[in-house]
């Protein structure tokens, strides 16, 4: 349901069928008209896909994954079409090592991971230039994701703490093809993709990706998501040595907005849990609660191969993002026991431009071969704040049976969101970095980086600057070719105000922003140190990871016990422990997931009492297994499994969102060479599930169980 439809045109139309059959009819036929097929006797079923990917995207990885010192996760694109993911959330939400957080009023509704126990949602990156518009990522336009661990501001720069995630985007390639998709589901789904590529005229190529889904959300009274996105591309010089890519990314998402169940918190009996009632019991108020979403990211990407050894690449890239929205914030009001529907409302505009220079090569020193990567960075962002017009309070709902259609509901005044924006917040960034992989011996690498960022933010009232030197280094052993056993260090920085332009971040004294006496504060400061190991097994088919790790920050901030300020006296740490696999068993049996445990732990809280707790947010033990086999030349059977331990929501472990285990299936046949037909039941044993909170006050109810079919076709 649009955010703007009425109760009554919520309910399944007949037409919406009939709409999403229209939309995909055009482009199937377009493909039968350029496509003249002979009868087909003997159908050929494409190889089982390999999970396995050797490289990252990004230049500023100068070696192969297997000679890494670094846990680095590569969800690749075969991956999310298996599983049905459609949205960057669904993809974390199934990926061990990662919690999700929630927004509120405060911090923007949009993608909020947690990597390694701390927050990553202002280090996200899509193709390498980090994202500084938040907002909810979609999936169709992605080729894979890319999740780097532990703290990397060489890599990355500010933040970091915990890792990052980079988005790879799909670009033209020199060939002739259309790929598209129609899915149809229970709770009213519907999808359609379309990935068309072609080859304009002797090295230059353009490719198109657009997207249309609908669909309520499943198990969940009210809620709907509605959302297009459309995304094309041109390269010049495909196959040459000088190549200039300009893209387009826009997006234009509307839903209903919701935070979920509230606490028990003012219950007889509170068990410091999400409430015990139907999952479907949605807190909101219908006709007033909206989220709208609009993202438009213009890119040009130039690269030139000096030589076989030498690569230049600059990257410009202006997005502009929009998040507006007005919803309601559950919570029990002890008294009478009712729910509480607090309004929150925002309405933010991103700005930003980057340019981006990256050199990258091989060279020799003496006797030892080297490959490096040298580059720039300068951007600047400013958020501005928009009007959301006026609202009054509605009155509380029953616990158990929330009505948000009330009559009393109809004298709300609906948020009014004005087109007129306020300089808010400034940010400017100025970064020189380099990486350097030493080939010691065939069995030894040394492999360096460092960074230096001029930081400065202002929030139109304060402001402040802050140089930043972080650096990473790690020994790779091979014993073997097929394997390597590597030690890392590596540095990161959390400067006051790194969240002003997004307005997210951590909470409380630990937030990012300029607020109190923020302003005056140095840079946090993060190390850490891994021991890991890589292998390729099975005839290199299989990839096989492990990693223990310890993460400290040592100058946290938190309140002075003595003046109250938020000064760096805190500190926390997170052990752990990673596995991983990734790729083929046997050519029929693809497999893809990992293991994560976490001991994340806050040493010293300063003014707080809780010295010793674990940190919010952070599951300590988390599980993910994809695998698919190929039952008959036509036929693929897949499953997953997904667990994530309790999860604590406040830094006084007293509030908690309880453990999960989630089943998804999967089934392909393929019925020639050009078609296949997909069924995803997903949350198969409809659980209810909590995989988020924010701080505690209200949980975010995942998706109940659901069923697709999709038809793939490729010419």
């Amino acid at each position: 349901m649009s955010v703007f439809e009425t109760p009554a045109t919520a309910r399944f139309k007949p037409s919406r069928m009939a709409m999403w059959v229209s939309l995909a009819f055009p482009l199937s036929q377009a493909c039968a008209q350029e496509t003249t097929l002979s009868p087909v006797t003997v159908t050929a079923p494409a190889e089982t896909p390999s999970y396995q990917v050797e490289r990252a995207a990004s230049p500023k990885f100068t070696a192969p994954l297997l000679d890494t010192p670094k846990s680095v996760t590569i969800i690749p694109r075969e991956v999310l079409d298996e599983r049905g993911a459609v949205s960057l959330a669904d993809v974390l939400r199934t990926t061990p090592g990662i919690s999700l957080g929630s927004g509120e009023g405060g911090t923007p509704m949009g993608d909020r991971p947690f990597i390694r126990g701390y927050e990553a949602s202002t280090d996200m990156f899509i193709d390498g230039v980090r994202d500084l518009g938040r907002f909810a990522h979609e999936a169709f336009n992605i080729e894979q994701v890319e999740v780097v661990k532990g703290p990397g501001s060489a890599y990355s720069g500010r933040g970091s703490t915990g890792g990052s995630i980079n988005l790879v985007s799909k670009k033209p390639l020199n060939e002739n093809f259309i790929h598209g998709s129609l899915g149809l589901g229970t709770d009213q789904y519907g999808r359609v993709t379309a990935d068309v590529n072609r080859v304009l005229a002797p090295g230059v190529a353009a490719r198109l990706n657009v997207m249309k889904h609908t669909a309520d959300v499943p198990g969940r009274d009210t809620v709907d998501q509605d959302r297009w996105g459309i995304a094309p591309s041109v390269t010049f010089g495909v196959g040459g040595p000088t190549r200039a890519t300009v893209s387009y990314y826009g997006l234009r998402a509307d839903d209903v907005p919701d935070l979920g169940h509230p606490f028990d918190t003012g219950l007889p009996g509170a068990a410091g849990r999400p409430v015990n009632v139907d999952r479907d019991n949605f807190y909101g108020v219908a006709g007033r609660d909206k989220r709208s979403n609009d993202a438009d990211v213009g890119t040009i990407d130039l690269e030139h191969d000096v030589s076989g050894d030498l690569k230049i690449r600059n990257v410009t890239r202006w997005s502009q993002t929009t998040n507006k929205y007005i919803m309601s914030r559950p919570s029990i009001h002890a008294a009478s026991g009712m729910v509480n529907r607090d309004w929150r409302a925002s309405n933010k505009r991103n700005e930003a431009l980057t340019n981006q220079t990256d050199v990258s090569g091989k060279y020799r020193l003496g006797q030892f071969d080297n490959d490096f990567s040298l580059g720039l960075e300068f951007s600047r962002e400013k958020l501005s704040d928009g009007s959301t017009g006026t609202t009054t309070a509605v009155g509380r709902t029953d616990l158990y049976n929330p009505n948000p259609y009330l009559p009393a509901y109809t004298g709300t005044t609906i948020g009014d969101f004005g087109s007129d924006y306020e300089l808010a917040n400034k940010t400017s960034t100025k970064a020189i970095y380099g990486f350097n992989t030493l080939h010691l011996h065939e069995q030894w690498d040394l492999n360096l980086g460092v960074r230096w960022d001029h930081y400065s933010v202002t929030d139109g009232t304060a402001g402040r600057t802050d140089a930043m030197l972080n650096y990473q280094v790690g020994l790779v052993y091979k014993p073997r070719p097929n394997g390597s056993v590597y030690v890392a260090y590596g540095t990161s920085s959390n400067p006051s105000g790194e969240t002003a332009g997004q307005s997210g971040g951590a909470d409380g004294a630990a937030g990012g922003g300029l607020g109190g006496n923020r302003v005056n504060l140095e840079p946090e400061k993060n190390r850490s140190l891994e021991l890991g190991t890589k292998w390729d097994v099975l005839d290199k088919r299989l990839s096989l990871t492990a990693a223990v790790f310890q993460t400290d920050k040592k100058n946290q901030r938190a309140g002075d016990p003595l003046t109250g300020d938020v000064e760096l006296i805190g500190n926390n740490r997170t052990r752990g422990l990673e596995l991983g696999a990734s790729g083929n068993v046997t050519p029929n049996w693809a497999v893809f997931g990992g293991y994560t445990y976490l001991d994340p732990k806050l040493k010293d809280d300063g003014a707080g009492s809780n010295d010793g707790k674990k940190l919010k947010y952070i599951a300590k033990n988390s599980l993910s297994v994809w695998t698919t086999y190929k039952l008959l030349p036509n036929l693929t059977l897949g499953g997953g499994a997904t667990y994530m331990s309790s999860r604590w929501m406040n830094d006084a472990n007293t509030l908690e969102l309880p453990s999960y285990w989630r089943y998804d299936a999967m089934a392909t046949y393929v019925i020639n060479r050009n078609i296949n037909i997909r069924l995803n039941v997903l949350n198969l044993a409809d659980k209810t599930i909590y995989d988020g909170s924010h701080v505690g006050i209200f949980a975010n109810v995942s998706p109940g169980r659901s069923a697709i079919a999709t038809v793939n076709f490729s010419y």
